[in-house]
């Protein structure tokens, strides 16, 4: 308690630094209080969503890692801040290799039984955990990935700090909670949570090369189970350059127009095929090894595709490189996002304007994809639509590996690869036997429902024939048709009061040929008059009624 107290405190001094007091104080007063007026720290010329950006580097690897993933909002946050937040970097100062050495001696107490040596200099440092190169027994270049001592520990208490804020937030700021700070908070931790262990890691890794087993030029490390746990992975240690560095891939003798279309196809492969990607591909996790293969590293981000997504989203793609509005908003229906009725034609047009500006068909360009795909996400942001995390992942990455395959060759055509590979797919087996799986399922259902109808039917009757069937009935409308009886019985009594006091009077003047007493006569005029008068009032009734249902 005691530490998040601290924590709390030091989270309220580094946003008090860059300038985010007054926000603070109106959502957090007590605890910051103990602030005097005027101490706010001065912001310098740079921009609100520049020192968003500086507060989150300042804050820790929780709170960089936040920032990336939020960075995929593109349909929630401005364009400047998405900006801003994709600069996040994902490092960090390495750890002395006494404090390494610690938590490798937690992990496996037999260290010196299964590593011959141990680089003392990582080769790289991240939030979570930092990359030593090491050699086994038995002559063996591994990369030993190793966590950071005490970083689940942090990261679960800034988790329930980041939780308490957001929710205080929603409470704060009514006009917030349609962003959904506290989900969002959520996704993310389920996230890091995976990221904290290892072995899933590993498992990704496994899973992708057994799927790329057939496929050349494709290279994934291989994991030593015998030695991996939840905060220690061990793997194949890979020779190679950043993808990004075309001067190092020419000096290799690879070709960079090859690599940028074997990496393209290949997160095609993930996403069409196997309904499983690697999801976190900048260049720092993407090698060309010494021998020309392109290497995936870091397992921690993945995504899945359901199959029957699968066809949706190579919907989304045709209506994008088409120009087919209706499939556009059908393809996002069916990723379960709702659109209001009322706000179905101004979407309508906007995606259209958005597709004019942008071209399509046999004319898209790279870069036109890119932009198209920003456009659509701030369409999405405009009219509040609710954009599943899947689909922002499968468009975020989709970007960035086209953004990867520009920067190896600058007449990469996003267009002229991608539809003839959704052509061949749509004709291939792919979805056929996805198609064929989902009938299938379908038929056994209606079969199992055709076996179970004679019982059903059965069941009813012997519910009939002794009176125990209950039918209810649910009407929105029986209030109304009960007051609009009540209404009509009314006007029945009102009738027949009125009948009843003309025939009175009538029978009261008429009975005998006898002179009557004067107030007999005053009784019977003044019967007529209220006949009269309650006629009046029933006619008026009538016809006001009658207006009010016309308009």
């Amino acid at each position: 308690m005691v530490t998040r107290i601290r924590r709390y405190a030091q989270i309220i001094d580094i946003l008090w630094k860059y300038g985010f007091g007054i926000a603070l104080e109106k959502a957090f007063p007590s605890k910051v209080r103990f602030r005097l007026p005027g101490t706010e720290h001065a912001p310098d010329q740079s921009t609100t969503y520049e020192r968003v950006r500086l507060a989150l580097e300042e804050l820790g690897p929780t709170f960089v890692k936040f920032g990336q993933i939020m960075s995929t909002r593109t349909e929630m946050f401005p364009p400047e801040l998405i900006a801003e937040l994709k600069k996040l970097q994902d490092h960090a100062k390495p750890l002395p290799f006494s404090e390494v050495l610690g938590v490798l001696h937690e992990t496996c107490p037999n260290l010196e039984e299964w590593f011959a040596e141990i680089d003392e200099s990582p080769v790289a440092s991240a939030s979570i955990g930092q990359v030593h190169r090491a050699v086994l027994r038995d002559g063996t270049v591994v990369a030993v990935k190793v966590q950071r001592p005490g970083i689940p520990e942090q990261i679960e208490n800034d988790l329930a700090i980041l939780m308490s804020m957001a929710e205080r937030i929603e409470a704060v700021f009514p006009e917030s909670r349609m962003y959904n700070p506290s989900g969002l908070v959520q996704d993310f931790a389920t996230q890091i949570r995976k990221e904290l262990d290892f072995t899933r890691d590993g498992r990704n890794m496994e899973r992708m090369a057994r799927n790329f087993r057939d496929v050349p030029g494709i290279h994934f490390p291989k994991v030593y189970w015998e030695f991996t746990s939840t905060h220690l992975l061990v793997m194949e240690f890979v020779r190679g350059v950043r993808v990004d560095n075309v001067d190092a891939i020419l000096a290799q003798g690879s070709n960079p127009h090859d690599i940028a279309v074997r990496g393209f196809n290949a997160y095609l492969k993930m996403i069409f095929e196997d309904g499983f990607f690697h999801g976190d591909p900048h260049p720092g996790n993407l090698l060309v090894s010494d021998t020309g293969d392109l290497v995936f590293l870091d397992f921690g981000i993945v995504g899945v595709l359901r199959p029957e997504k699968k066809q949706i989203f190579i919907n989304l793609l045709f209506a994008l490189t088409t120009d087919d509005v209706d499939m556009i908003l059908k393809a996002l229906e069916g990723f379960g996002i709702v659109v209001a009725e009322e706000n179905r034609e101004a979407l309508r047009d906007d995606l259209y304007i958005m597709m004019h500006d942008f071209g399509g068909g046999d004319e898209i360009l790279q870069f036109n994809f890119g932009l198209m795909i920003n456009e659509l996400t701030e369409v999405m942001r405009r009219y509040n639509l609710k954009v599943p995390m899947s689909l922002m992942l499968l468009l975020k990455t989709l970007v960035m590996v086209l953004d990867v395959a520009v920067r190896l060759d600058p007449k990469f055509s996003f267009g002229s690869e991608i539809t003839p590979y959704l052509r061949k797919l749509s004709d291939s087996n792919v979805l056929s036997a996805a198609y064929a799986k989902r009938a299938t399922n379908s038929l056994l259902e209606a079969v199992d429902a055709a076996f179970d109808l004679p019982r059903n039917v059965n069941l009813m009757l012997k519910r009939l024939s002794t009176g125990t069937i209950r039918l209810e009935v649910v009407d929105t409308d029986l209030k109304k048709l009960q007051m609009a009886l009540d209404r009509a019985s009314d006007k029945m009594m009102i009738g027949l009061v009125v009948a009843a006091l003309v025939v009175g009077s009538s029978l009261v003047l008429q009975a005998s040929p006898i002179s009557m007493p004067k107030e007999v006569m005053w009784i019977a005029i003044l019967g007529y008059t209220a006949a009269v008068l309650c006629g009046f009032y029933a006619i008026y009734h009538v016809i006001f009624l009658k207006l009010r249902l016309e308009r």
